[in-house]
């Protein structure tokens, strides 16, 4: 037992409708870290992001804990950090407060575009992958059925309403954000404050992860990446 609490336990959150098969790679040293992972819930009708992080907090099982989300996980993370005292707040691929989203999401957010999109089509995606063409479409597709399995409607419409219309004014304090310079749903030009990952996209979790594994123990232990180099 007292192994057991000398682990600092790590949760992780995943991006919007993906499962939590996209840390697959990552790997934290079994001797200082306990990996947890979390899932998407389906929101209650109409519920607010502020309910929605509480009911999330039920899974967190220990204290002191490290939160770690991807995209809108990150969104989440931060909104259930408000009532957890934690030990780290690490975002991936994500924003840290309104003013960090790109232009178009706060148009769609301001004209309420974001309501016409389709999340229905997300049910085809097995049907896409049967008839892809060309390597790169196929392997695409797969990825799509492999990481994104969350394809309930009502979750998909919510997740995009409040992703859009996250009413944050203010960066956390303390946060510590890790981006790609080439993410294309968050373009760096509009983060701040981050430790930047050279050529990552938004889905570097996946196709970075020998980084992740590198540098996410120095992290959560002192906050910061000791060496220069951080490619």
């Amino acid at each position: 037992m007292t192994e057991e609490k000398e682990l600092i336990h790590v949760y992780f959150m995943p991006g919007m409708a993906a499962n939590s098969s996209i840390f697959e790679n990552i790997k934290l040293p079994e001797d200082h870290f306990k990996m947890h992972f979390l899932e998407w819930i389906i929101p209650k009708r109409d519920e607010s992001l502020k309910s929605y992080a509480l009911r999330m907090n039920k899974y967190v099982k220990h204290e002191n804990v490290v939160l770690i989300g991807v995209s809108f996980g990150g969104v989440i993370v931060q909104e259930m950090a408000k009532s957890l005292d934690l030990k780290r707040l690490i975002i991936i691929s994500s924003v840290k407060c309104r003013e960090e989203l790109p232009r178009r999401m706060r148009y769609a957010a301001s004209t309420g575009l974001f309501k016409l999109i389709p999340t229905s089509l997300l049910d085809y995606v097995d049907h896409f992958e049967k008839i892809a063409v060309g390597d790169f479409i196929k392997k695409r597709a797969k990825l799509y059925r492999q990481y994104l399995s969350v394809r309930n409607q009502r979750y998909l419409d919510w997740a995009i309403k409040n992703m859009v219309l996250w009413n944050c004014a203010k960066a956390r304090e303390g946060i510590i954000h890790i981006h790609g310079d080439k993410d294309e749903i968050f373009p760096i030009k509009y983060i701040s404050d981050c430790i930047t990952v050279k050529n990552g996209t938004h889905i570097m979790i996946l196709n970075r992860y020998r980084w992740f594994n590198k540098y996410l123990p120095q992290l959560i232990l002192s906050g910061k990446i000791e060496e220069k180099n951080k490619k």
